[in-house]
């Protein structure tokens, strides 16, 4: 896979969803799990989420199990936490391996694009970030314990930066 849209991920609800459908979008892809110490940073993916939506920025969550089993319901009980818990708008998908020979390809590619603290490619643990740009790279890396409000900054600079050409949509207003 060459590119963040040639990757297709099954949603919590059973769909399958092209990501080729955020083309020109700022993507946060992160790694989820209902039963973490930082399960809490729900609610600031959400807010971001709604504050930048308008903007043309997601938030796209994979539950993981992979780590100390902290991510042990059925799809629809995580999508049922999710929601009714922390009112999650963003796309929650099938829970999803992160790491070793099941890990699902985005997440391969993802940790080839970029790795973590002293050149790791290995996902450590729950909520780990990779910031996407609109032009589908990956901008950056961030550690579980960094807040989603620690990524504002970063976020607004890449929702900067203008669509490629061929992924701006016109509207007459």
């Amino acid at each position: 896979m060459a590119s963040l849209y040639d990757f297709t991920a099954t949603t919590a609800d059973g769909q399958p969803l092209a990501l080729a459908q955020f083309r020109g979008q700022v993507l946060l892809i992160v790694n989820v799990a209902s039963e973490c110490g930082f399960t809490g940073q729900y609610e600031g993916l959400q807010a971001l989420h709604e504050r930048y939506k308008s903007q043309g920025f997601s938030v796209l969550a994979f539950p993981c199990n992979q780590f100390r089993r902290q991510e042990p319901g059925s799809d629809r009980q995580i999508l049922e936490f999710c929601t009714q818990r922390f009112g999650v708008t963003f796309p929650v998908f099938r829970k999803t391996d992160v790491n070793g020979a099941a890990a699902h390809p985005l997440f391969h590619w993802l940790k080839q694009q970029k790795s973590g603290i002293l050149g790791s490619r290995r996902i450590k643990w729950n909520f780990t970030k990779f910031l996407i740009g609109r032009d589908g790279r990956v901008r950056a890396r961030y550690a579980p314990a960094t807040a989603p409000r620690a990524l504002i900054k970063p976020l607004e600079a890449a929702l900067s930066e203008l669509q490629p050409i061929g992924t701006r949509t016109f509207h007459d207003d």
